[in-house]
């Protein structure tokens, strides 16, 4: 995963989860200005320094800001389910040849791509390797192996679906966040954006201007 070399792994995958309605942001977080990014624009470009294939699950008739290189979009027809659901529409759209993939939101723009990597290396034997700060789990800073599928879809069909149902379901790798440290000092990777006081603290934490940018959808 040495992108010194100047090549990315070709089994590692991010899937960015942007489908959730917002409700504490009390507007789309995926289109909200970082910079001259939105949101959405950063964290894939974050993430793609550290894989050979993005996709952005979103809801169906959501609009999303133009995604520059080769970013994937899929639809999740089913964004009542939340983001157990999106996960499930990510992993079918995978391409053959991915191994692992590493889940997050849209709304974590400090996401760092050695973080990302040394969690793939953590994986190993297991279903999937996720962070735990404070003692608790952080199903969207995680890396999963790619044939979980089936599992996701029987958790979907279950009661009370959640990932955190599906960490108890799968063979998890939980790894105290500190031992993360050396890769990512501050933790930023597990900085979200859920209000619009977490998003203005992000914004006054990366020093950038909060002038939205233009912003073309790719649907109305």
């Amino acid at each position: 995963m040495d992108r010194m070399n100047g090549s990315l792994p070709r089994d590692f995958a991010a899937l960015v989860l942007c489908g959730g309605e917002s409700r504490r942001m009390g507007r789309s977080k995926a289109c909200l200005p970082f910079g001259r990014e939105t949101l959405l624009e950063r964290v894939v470009r974050q993430v793609g320094q550290a894989v050979s294939e993005t996709i952005v699950v979103a809801a169906v008739d959501q609009a999303l800001p133009t995604l520059a290189g080769a970013v994937r979009v899929v639809r999740d027809e089913r964004p009542q389910a939340g983001p157990l659901a999106g996960l499930s529409a990510g992993l079918k759209a995978l391409g053959a040849h991915t191994a692992a993939v590493y889940v997050t939101g849209c709304d974590f723009p400090f996401v760092q791509p050695a973080f990302m990597a040394r969690l793939r290396s953590l994986l190993r034997g297991f279903d999937c390797v996720v962070p735990c700060a404070g003692g608790i789990e952080q199903p969207l800073a995680g890396v999963y192996r790619a044939g979980i599928g089936r599992v996701v879809e029987d958790c979907l069909n279950g009661e009370k679906p959640s990932l955190r149902r599906l960490l108890e379901r799968l063979d998890t790798q939980r790894i105290d966040s500190d031992e993360l440290r050396d890769v990512d000092p501050r933790l930023e990777s597990l900085i979200n954006c859920n209000t619009p006081e977490e998003y203005r603290m992000a914004l006054a934490t990366a020093t950038v201007a909060s002038e939205p940018p233009s912003i073309s959808a790719d649907r109305e």
